[in-house]
């Protein structure tokens, strides 16, 4: 559909590529002065000077130029018109498709956009920097009851307080009792360095708000409880793209294998501080089966893609084509060449790409809780508590809450009336709620009854305000309200007009005929010349194709045997040109024009021009073709491209006759600078 909102501005309208609302509401114009009045319609002057400026950011505005448009926008609206009186826009397949690009217009206005912002520019400043730091966990679902939860939380408070009283953080992980991430055997709970968007935001958050030698505050996130020591930070390094070669140790804990693995990687660097190539001997000698084909490349990758000791081995490198020394890590032996580098981005140039990870983000939650109590306290969110603790104390079980159809026990029929909450005027009663939690597919079912009723309420009140502000956006966001329009516009105009000109001319034989009959003078072959144009790889050449023309020999036989051992010997290529058509037969025209050329020989006439490298053009002028009408099918394109023209005239006159316009010129020129 995008399409046909681009087909519409960019080749029916010139650039006209929003439309304005006929019926402006007054708290969403700085004027109401009427500017223009198509039949019964009418459009405000602030309507007109938002569309008019946002086409014409750079323009100066004169008289003449308000003019051209006002007259463009003028036939837009005409035909607007005609498309909402054929009842176009009620047809269930345009409602359909309108409502599903407003569905995706309203989603940047259904966030807290200031704190979106701040979340934007929060990420790319710790971009710039990276955290080491390792932590201690205390699993815990975030759907678990609160008993469980209670106890998690006694017992990573308890850890906690074991650290700071002076306990070795490491060995306290990885102790009996101690963290609950599976790592913590290997790790000890370091987490290496890492840096945003590596992280769940909660952790991230409480990490980079913690000083080095410091423990962060206990955090929550969806793996339970934790708390972490920060080691240390540093500027971030950006990006780099190495090449390696492994030999691979299958246990690092045995020394044998160890050593040997060390013997064949110092051979493969001895290799290579002889000259040998670094893509040949990954190739030879790399374990790295993914990359030894492609010289070891690797993909790019910044902090925290790559074991430690790998990414230190490779930032180290200074240059483009440095080689490391061998190292270890639990791979293996490695050596790096370094192939590229990226520094860190500016804000601008990444900025769109970090909106949308914010967007998708464990961020979003944090601007969507945000925004939900904007909108609480916007419109007067009430929430009756008691009711919630009555219909939370009468759940007798999960089936009562969950399965469709199943309805919510042990409650009266004086209770369904009651409200439950209510945003502003609108009610939302208890009987309205169990209709809601009836249609809800199960989740969660390890919480309790309670745990999951609330959540549902939760739900149904995000749902009720998200709506409640969605069909508010026309009249809170002006700009929401134009480009809602634009797309209405857009896809009535498309239909109609492909309706009324565009494919009723392809469609319309008998009509094009017609048309090109009466208008055959429009269609103009211009004078051509008949050439035979041969590209020769030099003098000689042309002498010989030139000869073997007057004496009406096979030219095309001829070339066989050139280019049979000369591939650029000959090229040929032969037809009617007009002017402009090809630049050799151009040149034609002018000698012609400049009478440098005769055309009152009977004989083969030759044109001959040198080109670069000894090579020579050779041209043979058979003949001149008079003006001459085209056929429809030599101009069908044409015709069809001024037929519609002419059927859109048509049409805009016919609708002109039906809907009276009055343009009010003094309030239009008002907009003159």
């Amino acid at each position: 559909m995008m399409n046909k909102i681009i087909t519409l501005c960019g080749v029916a309208f010139l650039g006209l590529n929003i439309s304005i609302s006929a019926q402006t509401k007054e708290e969403n114009t700085a004027d109401n002065s009427v500017i223009l009045t198509v039949g019964t319609e009418v459009v405000s002057l602030a309507d007109f000077k938002y569309i008019y400026s946002k086409n014409n950011r750079d323009s100066v505005i004169t008289s003449r130029a308000l003019d051209e448009y006002m007259e463009l926008f003028v036939k837009f609206k005409l035909k607007v018109m005609e498309a909402e009186a054929l009842g176009m826009d009620t047809v269930a397949e345009f409602t359909k498709e309108l409502a599903g690009y407003r569905k995706q217009l309203t989603r940047p206005y259904l966030v807290d956009m200031e704190l979106l912002d701040e979340l934007v520019l929060e990420a790319h400043n710790r971009k710039q920097e990276e955290i080491h730091a390792r932590h201690i966990l205390v699993s815990v679902k975030p759907e678990a009851p609160p008993s469980d939860t209670l106890r998690a939380w006694n017992r990573i408070s308890k850890l906690r307080n074991r650290v700071n009283a002076g306990e070795d953080f490491t060995t306290l992980a990885k102790s009996k009792g101690g963290s609950d991430d599976p790592s913590v055997v290997d790790n000890g709970g370091d987490l290496g360095w890492f840096t945003a968007f590596q992280m769940v935001y909660a952790f991230e958050d409480a990490a980079y708000n913690t000083s080095v030698g410091e423990l962060s505050e206990i955090v929550r996130t969806r793996f339970g409880y934790h708390f972490l020591e920060v080691d240390g930070r540093r500027a971030s390094r950006g990006e780099i793209q190495v090449a390696h070669i492994m030999v691979r140790v299958d246990d690092a804990s045995k020394k044998a294998m160890v050593q040997s693995a060390k013997s064949t990687i110092d051979a493969v660097a001895s290799f290579l501080k002889n000259g040998e190539m670094f893509e040949s001997l990954a190739l030879k000698y790399s374990d790295d089966a993914t990359t030894a084909s492609k010289g070891g490349v690797l993909p790019w990758f910044g902090t925290g893609k790559m074991v430690e000791e790998f990414e230190n081995a490779s930032f180290n490198l200074e240059n483009n084509g440095d080689v490391s020394e061998p190292f270890l890590t639990n791979y293996g032996w490695h050596i790096v060449k370094r192939v590229g580098f990226k520094p860190l981005e500016t804000f601008d140039d990444v900025e769109r790409q970090l909106r949308k990870k914010v967007s998708r983000d464990s961020r979003a939650d944090v601007t969507r809780s945000s925004f939900l109590n904007k909108l609480k306290k916007e419109y007067d969110f009430k929430l009756d508590k008691k009711r919630v603790s009555h219909l939370v104390s009468i759940v007798k079980g999960i089936d009562s809450v969950f399965y469709k159809g199943h309805p919510i026990e042990n409650v009266k029929k004086s209770e369904l009336s009651r409200v439950l909450f209510s945003i502003q005027e609108n009610v939302t009663t208890v009987s309205d709620f169990i209709h809601f939690a009836n249609t809800q597919k199960p989740r969660g079912l390890m919480r309790s009854p309670k745990a999951i009723l609330e959540g549902m309420i939760d739900s149904m009140i995000e749902e009720e305000l998200l709506a409640f502000e969605d069909s508010r956006l026309e009249d809170k966001h002006n700009e929401f309200r134009m480009l809602i329009e634009e797309y209405h516009d857009g896809i009535l105009l498309f239909e109609l007009t492909d309706k009324m000109v565009w494919s009723k001319a392809v469609k319309d034989t008998s009509g094009l005929e017609r048309y090109h009959e009466l208008n055959n003078g429009l269609f103009m072959w211009q004078e051509r010349l008949e050439l035979a144009i041969y590209t020769c790889e030099d003098e000689g050449i042309s002498k010989t194709v030139k000869k073997a023309v007057k004496k009406g020999n096979d030219i095309v036989a001829l070339r066989r045997e050139l280019i049979a051992e000369r591939p650029l010997a000959l090229k040929m290529e032969d037809g009617l040109f007009s002017m402009g058509d090809n630049n050799w037969a151009d040149s034609v025209f002018t000698a012609i024009s400049n009478k440098t050329l005769s055309l009152d020989s009977k004989s083969p006439r030759f044109m001959t021009l040198n080109i670069g490298d000894n090579g020579v053009i050779l041209i043979n002028v058979i003949g001149v073709i008079k003006p001459m009408y085209k056929t429809l099918d030599e101009a069908r394109g044409q015709v069809i491209a001024s037929y519609q023209d002419f059927l859109e005239n048509e049409w805009i006159e016919s609708l002109r006759m039906k809907y009276p316009v009055s343009i009010k010129k003094d309030v239009l020129y008002e907009l003159i600078d």
